[in-house]
């Protein structure tokens, strides 16, 4: 078992309350809204978690579609089993590693708050543009520092929720904050060069921000 395997083992309960915090739905709404699901469809989601985005997903794609989620942490995917509006015929859960998705032909491609943790975002990011092809949709949805003057406290709060949240390092937070956003920069940068058709917006003030485009 790698140590983010361990790490997120040990915090699926956590992580699955914090993915049905208030106003977290509508962060979901809004980004599967950016992936122009129809139904039929086949999405897939990278670094699925606990499956909380599943049932809008599986919402927009009807009974016809199909949804995927990929996590590499069997106690996550276990926790997204047990909750019956994330299973079902038409929903399905891989263990696999989501920066090598072992999926072809999607329809689209979620990834929300995982572009952080890959070493190197922004070959996964290639890896989920070729999965879905030209036409295919692709969302990132990660936490950020917001630009506003007025959240400078709460930016020293995101610092230390980036710290606690991620496996792996002993850096100092500064260092460790440095290295996320660094991360999620190069995923976005790479989305950015391989689609068309590119939105971009924030939420949660400024602390959420979401980019997607359709692959060229």
């Amino acid at each position: 078992m790698t140590d983010a395997q361990s790490f997120y083992g040990r915090w699926a309960r956590v992580y699955d309350w914090v993915a049905n915090a208030p106003g977290v739905a509508s962060w979901r709404d809004r980004t599967a809204d950016a992936l122009a699901l129809s139904p039929g469809d086949t999405v897939v989601e990278m670094g699925c978690g606990t499956g909380a985005n599943v049932p809008v997903l599986r919402e927009r794609v009807g009974p016809s579609g199909r949804v995927v989620g990929i996590d590499v942490t069997r106690a996550m995917l276990d926790r997204a089993r047990e909750r019956p509006a994330r299973t079902g015929e038409t929903v399905h859960y891989v263990q696999a590693d989501a920066a090598r998705p072992p999926v072809r032909a999607a329809d689209a491609v979620l990834a929300t708050f995982v572009a952080g943790i890959f070493e190197d975002p922004a070959s996964a990011v290639d890896a989920w543009c070729d999965s879905v092809g030209p036409g295919g949709r692709v969302a990132l949805l990660n936490f950020q520092r917001s630009p506003s003057a007025l959240a400078a406290p709460l930016n020293l709060a995101f610092e230390g929720f980036v710290r606690l949240s991620a496996p792996g390092t002993r850096l100092s937070r500064q260092s460790h904050v440095s290295a996320f956003e660094r991360r999620v920069r190069a995923a976005r940068e790479r989305l950015t060069e391989r689609t068309v058709a590119r939105r971009y917006e924030t939420m949660a003030g400024g602390f959420v921000g979401l980019i997607s485009g359709t692959v060229a």
